[in-house]
């Protein structure tokens, strides 16, 4: 069984701004995460830590698939804790004036050893508080 979290949400911003804000990491560091290394190249990997100083956890990403002002794929791993990874999508759709987004994290059931910290319901509140509040929030403001 696969172990997924899908977050849908329609933003009042054209494709290209949404674009923009995922794949440009001065945007990215203002309502994302900040990704110093961050290269929108396939194949180019980035590395990043959560908010704040504590640096628990390692995140470490590679480009998986480009289609811009669609698609963007990455793998989504934490390498101190495990060889395992997962896939993050995002699908950028015009919607109107503005544009639905939908972020799909795929096989979180790779993480389940890992504790409580990587279970499904961490990710799916994590995620839906960037897509829905985060991201919204920076794009109609």
């Amino acid at each position: 069984m696969h172990d997924n979290v899908i977050v849908k949400q329609r933003v009042n911003a054209p494709v290209e701004k949404v674009w923009d804000a995922i794949t440009d990491k001065t945007q990215m560091k203002k309502w994302y995460f900040d990704i110093p290394d961050f290269e929108l190249a396939l194949h180019s990997e980035f590395n990043f830590y959560e908010p704040g100083n504590e640096q628990k956890f390692h995140h470490h990403g590679e480009i998986l698939e480009i289609i811009p002002n669609s698609k963007l794929k990455h793998s989504w791993s934490y390498p101190e804790f495990s060889k395992e990874k997962t896939l993050v999508k995002w699908e950028l759709k015009p919607d109107g004036d503005g544009t639905e987004v939908t972020l799909t994290h795929k096989g979180l059931e790779n993480f389940n050893h890992l504790g409580a910290n990587f279970r499904h319901e961490s990710f799916a509140e994590g995620w839906n508080e960037i897509v829905t509040q985060s991201l919204k929030t920076y794009l109609e403001n």
